[in-house]
């Protein structure tokens, strides 16, 4: 099934359901959600990222991400459906449910 780009309203209560809990949030920026997550070193930062990478591979759905020593930048966007979908939503909870 296509996913379609969340409207405002549903970004906004997407966003804040997401962060309820959280002690580093999301945010959107460039249309696309957002998050810098920190670490100890750069082995945890790696470490992340290859668990966060199976997810996304099991989701289908690919982050744009770096990573700096201990910092790793995530943006998450549907490109298919332009703009931010539930899709982007799971990943980042899936995300979060790593550290």
């Amino acid at each position: 099934m296509a996913q379609q780009a969340l409207n405002l309203t549903a970004l906004q209560q997407q966003l804040d359901e997401l962060n309820h809990s959280s002690d580093q949030e999301w945010s959107i920026i460039g249309g696309k959600l957002h998050k810098s997550f920190s670490f100890k070193n750069f082995i945890e930062a790696f470490g992340f990222m290859t668990r966060a990478a199976i997810h996304a591979e099991t989701l289908n759905h690919h982050p744009e991400w770096s990573n700096i020593y201990r910092t790793v930048v995530v943006d998450l966007v549907t490109h298919e459906a332009g703009g931010i979908t539930e899709l982007d939503f799971k990943l980042a909870k899936k995300m979060d449910a790593l550290l």
